[in-house]
């Protein structure tokens, strides 16, 4: 059975900092691309970032670029969301998904993070 759990979320105050973890399992880790999306109460799912399976490195979002990174550890089957200078409106839902090689989309989704800002 096939597991994504986030964790790592939290109530931080404005300008702080978070590490969100996605750990996996019941897949070959390594063969599979991580994202991150958010979701905020009344608003789209918004993509944040990818880690790519094959030692591509990652992909952000512009408006995360700077404040945002993404790491993976493959012996852990972690993907790390590392949040600095946190503002009131990252407060979302975080989520990891895991996309297979060569595959079009996530296959696999967790439940969720919940990181609140406050100002």
């Amino acid at each position: 059975q096939v597991q994504l759990v986030e964790s790592g979320g939290g109530l931080v105050q404005a300008g702080g900092s978070l590490r969100l973890s996605c750990t996996v399992s019941g897949l070959t880790f390594s063969r599979y691309t991580i994202h991150w999306f958010r979701q905020a109460p009344g608003k789209d799912r918004e993509f944040i970032g990818i880690n790519n399976w094959n030692g591509g490195g990652t992909n952000l979002a512009d408006f995360v670029k700077g404040r945002f990174t993404i790491s993976r550890d493959n012996a852990k089957n972690t993907v790390y969301l590392e949040m600095n200078s946190l503002r009131p409106e990252d407060t979302a839902l975080y989520v990891c998904a895991a996309q297979r090689a060569f595959s079009a989309s996530p296959q696999y989704w967790g439940q969720g993070t919940q990181v609140t800002v406050s100002s």
